[in-house]
């Protein structure tokens, strides 16, 4: 059922306002304790800087894909892991629309000059995946080029981590009462109204394209070498937190402490397409 409202409207429609928190199958009726969330969110970001130490000592690679629909918390997720990063070794990589140049070249060369080198951590705030999302609702591709992407890309990231970099692939996931929220407060912020762009508004008519376009590509492209992560993101307290999480228990860095780290919330993150049904 599509829902469509005005943005410009500084009242939210009741369907909107409602239970946004819980939209989507959140499994949380309230956000995380705000206090809570700061006392821990401090400590995982000390284990990050110890991993970002043991990534250098040792010479490893990691990359993150953050994905996930309009408002779902990608940037805040980012800022999140990277704030006491040192960031000369923690770059985020947020590409424009592709140049007339890029657009004749392999559609994975733009992005893989971004690659890590030794002791890096790259972070992609939207990544090649605008091909399996963005590109085919908006009609920025065409089907050819859709399909060969979902046949090609299982065997290009399989190649990154036969190459020895660690690759982590997270979708966040809101819902749709939850999205029209973060839009409209956006809209009607004036520090927060250049996060809003024609492209998202354009996208508010196009839920259930998005939803089929991220269902086929969940199922395509979740394999053993590059599984997806999933985190229901309606709350961005306990997103960022089970994120961070995480990526220090997948990583063994020296001096790890996983009392520190705690454990992850199982109603929150899991693996692969079967999460979200």
């Amino acid at each position: 059922k599509k829902r469509i409202f005005d943005i410009d409207d500084p009242k939210l429609p009741d369907w909107a306002d409602k239970d946004e928190i819980e939209s989507g199958d959140f499994p949380y009726k309230e956000k995380m304790d705000k206090d809570e969330y700061e006392k821990t969110i401090e400590a995982l970001q000390v284990e990050l800087v110890k991993m970002q130490f043991w990534m250098q000592d040792k010479g490893k690679r990691v990359m993150a894909v953050f994905e996930g629909r309009d408002a779902a918390g990608k940037g805040g997720s980012i800022f999140a892991t990277r704030a006491y990063l040192n960031p000369r070794y923690a770059r985020v990589v947020a590409l424009p629309k592709p140049s007339d140049i890029e657009r004749g070249q392999w559609y994975f060369q733009r992005y893989v000059e971004h690659f890590p080198t030794t002791g890096e951590f790259v972070m992609f705030d939207r990544s090649w995946y605008n091909r399996a999302g963005v590109e085919p609702v908006m009609g920025f591709c065409t089907p050819d080029q859709y399909e060969h992407f979902l046949k090609q890309v299982p065997r290009f990231e399989e190649m990154l981590v036969d190459d020895g970099i660690f690759l982590f692939k997270f979708w966040l996931n809101i819902g749709q009462e939850m999205q029209i929220r973060r839009f409209h407060d956006r809209r009607h912020d004036p520090l927060k109204v250049w996060k809003l762009s024609p492209m998202d508004i354009a996208a508010l008519t196009k839920w259930d394209d998005y939803t089929e376009k991220r269902d086929r590509m969940l199922k395509e492209t979740h394999t053993k070498d590059a599984p997806w992560t999933i985190i229901k993101a309606n709350d961005m307290r306990r997103a960022r937190i089970n994120l961070i999480r995480h990526i220090l228990l997948s990583l063994d860095y020296d001096g790890r402490d996983l009392k520190v780290i705690g454990d992850i919330d199982d109603k929150i993150l899991g693996q692969g397409p079967n999460f979200l049904k």
